[in-house]
């Protein structure tokens, strides 16, 4: 029987993720959608899909089975919780709220219901190179990991709708969750150090440089750069006691012609984490027709919350913010080194 998922915001992410859930994949059928625009909800509408006024209309429907949130994130808390209520599986695009006192509420209402019902949208964990890159790590050929770098330019951002703060609480949780799982530890500090600005982002606060203090005594560098302009991308790389292991540039096709040596750069995250959304949705899919959620947990949307917070304090003091979690539940004991 196929999985039947009402989609909840169709801007540019959840136009995308219809795409993928109407043309990509399989065992899966859109029979909802809703916008706070109605006329860009019924135009993103598949062919038979109902377009409802409200997410509560959506959310509370009998023909809707799971539901995918990709609104703005400080509707998230509402979404989740009403999700949680009528007991469907949700995925929702990050960030999974906006505070550590929504993401509470929102662990509070999950513990209580009982099982796991809500996957974040941290796409990394499936892509297949990040992937072969754990593999590496937890099989420990290489010995403990000590440092890793993570590297994430933007060619540009939208004029006015990127902010100096969002490069910490939007961008900076990728990052963050990545470096949880791969290394398979908790983050106990931030610092933020602002490099000299580049002048291709106006009054924009770009780059950033940022520390992430894993418990366990590893440092994690993270550089967050915008306005590169040459394109979108992506480094990762952990060095370890007995060698390095990094991520290989995508795509990886190498040109050698008359001009030189050189290799294409992904234009968006489009384009360089395509596979990864296909294959998160497929097992979110699986999950979803069982009643149930894997993958990123409310525990990890929560953890990326506190460093966001901790990065957003940091920029402010000039010092190492400290980060301090509450007690794991039991719902989310599965270690970070086992989650997707």
């Amino acid at each position: 029987m196929s999985l039947r998922v009402g989609v909840i915001g169709t801007g540019m992410i959840g136009q995308d993720h219809i795409r993928r859930l109407t043309k990509v994949l399989s065992g899966v059928t859109v029979t909802g959608v809703t916008d706070i625009d109605p006329e860009r909800a019924a135009s993103a509408a598949p062919e038979g899909c109902q377009v409802f006024e409200t997410p509560q209309a959506l959310i509370t429907s009998e023909t809707v089975d799971a539901v995918v949130i990709c609104s703005w994130g400080p509707a998230h808390e509402e979404q989740l919780l009403a999700c949680i209520h009528a007991g469907k599986p949700v995925f929702c695009e990050k960030p999974l709220v906006t505070s550590s006192e929504s993401a509470l509420r929102v662990m509070d209402a999950e513990v209580a219901f009982g099982r796991r019902l809500v996957q974040v949208g941290f796409m990394r964990r499936f892509d297949a190179d990040y992937r072969r890159l754990k593999a590496v790590i937890d099989g420990g050929t290489l010995g403990l990991p000590l440092m890793y770098k993570s590297v994430h330019r933007n060619a540009s951002v939208p004029v006015g709708l990127y902010t100096s703060d969002m490069p910490l609480n939007d961008t900076l949780v990728h990052d963050a969750d990545i470096s949880r799982w791969l290394l398979s530890d908790e983050i106990a500090g931030v610092e933020v150090r602002l490099p000299r600005r580049s002048r291709q982002g106006g009054d924009l606060r770009d780059p950033h440089i940022v520390l992430l203090h894993m418990a366990g005594g590893a440092i994690v560098d993270v550089e967050i750069s915008v306005n590169v302009s040459y394109g979108y991308d992506i480094r990762g790389e952990a060095s370890c006691e007995k060698g390095i292991a990094a991520l290989p540039n995508r795509p990886a096709t190498v040109i050698s012609d008359a001009h030189g040596i050189r290799q294409a750069i992904p234009e968006d995250w489009r384009e360089r984490f395509i596979e990864a959304y296909d294959q998160e949705f497929r097992e979110w899919i699986v999950a979803a027709g069982q009643g149930t959620a894997t993958g990123p947990s409310t525990w990890d949307g929560y953890a990326a919350t506190l460093v966001a917070d901790a990065a957003l304090r940091a920029v402010d003091s000039g010092n190492r913010e400290t980060i301090t979690m509450r007690d794991k539940p039991a719902l989310y004991a599965q270690p970070v080194s086992q989650a997707a």
